[in-house]
């Protein structure tokens, strides 16, 4: 206020010279100093309003600005990737031979092929079982190293997932994206647990066919012992023709 109270005694002045002695053919200009003063306060005063507005509208389109950033999605997404490693680890479960991740399936199998060794059950039937539960074992085992082998192949899968989702992350522009980064690693890692479980289930898988054939083969082995040691007929000779 003082500046502008400066500049208008500084025109008061500089009118004042100027119409110190007119000419006698001039027209004689009235002029208030007042008035003067007080239209330059209301047009600095107007100035100041203008120039609050301007802050206020910087202020209000850098407000936006900001939420814009803080509303804008990550520009990548790792889900289709994520989603294609599950589906392969799920499509290698589902190939599993024989005996299937399915609790019917299990109870039939332990019902039959699985079953302890029947004193009425043929020797060829014995034999046929036995044969039965080596070749599920071997073919879990087969299943198992599959597995493994699908979720091996996805470490470097992820691992690339991880580096572009912690980038990122780092590079976000504002909240949203930084949120969405983050849920996306959180399902990378949910993935790598899912892949490890499906690891864990074919090996569990295998260890348990392999003890419960080796169990049978044990009970079976007693059943042929004793069928061997029960009397019977006996031998009995045949003829034996050795020469054509």
């Amino acid at each position: 206020m003082t500046a502008i109270r400066r500049l208008a005694t500084a025109s008061l002045v500089a009118l004042a010279v100027n119409f110190v002695a007119p000419p006698s053919s001039a027209q004689v200009v009235v002029f208030d100093p007042n008035n003067y003063a007080q239209n330059v306060l209301t047009a600095a005063r107007a100035l100041q309003q203008i120039n609050n507005q301007i802050t206020s509208l910087q202020n209000q389109a850098q407000m936006l600005i900001n939420q814009a950033r803080n509303l804008a999605s990550l520009p990548y997404s790792s889900l289709q990737q994520l989603q294609s490693s599950i589906q392969r680890t799920q499509q290698l479960l589902n190939q599993a031979q024989r005996i299937a991740y399915d609790v019917q399936q299990i109870d039939h199998a332990f019902s039959t092929t699985y079953a302890p060794a029947s004193s009425a059950a043929s020797s060829q039937a014995l034999t046929s079982s036995a044969q039965s539960r080596w070749q599920t074992s071997v073919a879990a085992l087969q299943d198992a190293l599959r597995v493994q082998a699908g979720v091996v192949g996805n470490l470097d899968t992820n691992r690339i997932q991880t580096s572009a989702l912690v980038t990122s992350s780092q590079s976000a522009a504002g909240a949203l994206q930084a949120t969405q980064a983050g849920n996306q690693l959180i399902a990378l890692q949910a993935q790598q647990l899912a892949d490890l479980t499906a690891a864990v289930a074919s090996q569990g898988r295998a260890q348990s066919l392999e003890t419960a054939q080796r169990t049978l083969a044990q009970d079976q082995g007693r059943e042929q012992l004793r069928r061997f040691l029960t009397p019977g007929n006996g031998y009995q000779p045949t003829t034996v023709q050795m020469f054509h």
